[in-house]
């Protein structure tokens, strides 16, 4: 990353108003880029947007991913430079309940961002995020390659993958085989997250009220990594799509290296011992799948979630110079730092500075 290069460079980010989109945006901000924004309006006062006063330094224009024509004029006025598109529903098991709609905003929005770009001349790179559990088939003995294919066996996962589809075809068909790159990382952590229904957030939110953290699925291994981790690889991505956009217009993955893929039990107990203060977990005692069919009136029990998710980010480091940097205990140190700071008057923003400030003196 070149902050040189981000100094005046005009910025489209959807999806602005949630946890990652608001980290991105600091970022850019912090860079000295030009950032707009669309998205839905935050979720609450307590939004990390909301709460680090984001705002007042975007050009933000509130709608929905699946309104293809205010999407389009949001863009055109922006005259961006450099396109991120973070705008998802983002969870596993809210694609249960909600099937349709997770594959209208993940695929179709993704098709209606790409076609808003069709009808800027400004845009010179887009990334597309979307996530590490778009491959097809999830194996403990070897991890996924870009090349692998894609696929899932829920709405959120084979939603990722169309939208995979979405963004090679565009690519292909009406940008020349250049311009656009899609982004895969795996399972990000860090201060200002208080989505439901994410392992860290959930366990903070009991550790603070004194209860004993409850886990559907302590077993699962997954690749955690601090979201400055892949937002710097977005970032370098950009910069090279914009530089080089025939050889860096493809698929890329940023996870973790392997001392990162840890069943959740294990980022459980980190997150307690640096909690202290007696905090604990336990595995819940329904199944996690039956039990939210129950609660949603759906006789139809879900998949299991994935035992297992790795990723091979070898081509990053190799071509991007990218590597993952934030060893995993210092990302819930970070992320349990910061929650606490936060809770004591600390300025939203001026603690996700400060993690920004930390990454960039481990590059």
């Amino acid at each position: 990353m070149n902050r040189r290069f981000w100094s005046g460079k005009r910025t489209f980010v959807t999806g602005h108003t949630g946890f990652k989109g608001s980290w991105l945006c600091a970022w850019l901000l912090d860079a000295g880029a030009a950032v707009s924004g669309y998205a839905l309006p935050p979720d609450g006062e307590r939004a990390l947007y909301a709460d680090a006063l984001l705002e007042c330094d975007i050009a933000s224009t509130y709608g929905d991913i699946r309104d293809v024509r205010v999407l389009t004029d949001a863009l055109r006025a922006s005259k961006a430079e450099i396109v991120f598109h973070l705008a998802a529903q983002p969870l596993v098991r809210e694609s249960y309940a909600r099937p349709l709609e997770t594959f209208a905003v993940n695929v179709v929005g993704t098709a209606n961002l790409l076609d808003a770009t069709r009808a800027t001349q400004s845009a010179r790179a887009v990334v597309v995020v979307t996530s590490d559990k778009c491959y097809a088939t999830a194996s403990s003995d070897r991890r996924h390659p870009e090349e692998d294919p894609m696929g899932g066996d829920d709405p959120y996962s084979a939603s990722k993958a169309g939208a995979e589809y979405v963004a090679a075809a565009y690519r292909a068909a009406f940008f020349g085989g250049a311009t656009i790159a899609t982004a895969r990382a795996g399972n990000v952590i860090g201060g200002g997250d208080r989505a439901k229904d994410r392992v860290l957030p959930d366990l903070l939110r009991a550790f603070e009220q004194h209860r004993t953290a409850r886990i559907r699925n302590p077993d699962a291994i997954r690749p955690w990594q601090h979201v400055v981790d892949p937002l710097y690889g977005y970032l370098a991505l950009a910069q090279s799509l914009a530089g080089d956009p025939e050889n860096c217009a493809q698929a890329w993955n940023f996870g973790p290296d392997a001392t990162h893929e840890v069943p959740v039990s294990r980022l459980a107990d980190i997150a307690a011992q640096f909690w202290g203060d007696g905090a604990r977990w336990q595995r819940t005692v329904e199944a996690g799948a039956n039990e939210f069919a129950r609660l949603h009136g759906d006789n139809d029990v879900p998949h299991p979630e994935r035992a297992v998710l790795r990723l091979d980010s070898s081509k990053a480091m190799r071509v991007l110079q990218w590597r993952s940097r934030v060893p995993l205990e210092t990302a819930v140190a970070w992320t349990i730092e910061w929650h606490r700071e936060r809770s004591n008057g600390a300025a939203a923003l001026d603690l996700v500075r400060r993690d920004i400030e930390r990454f960039e003196r481990l590059v």
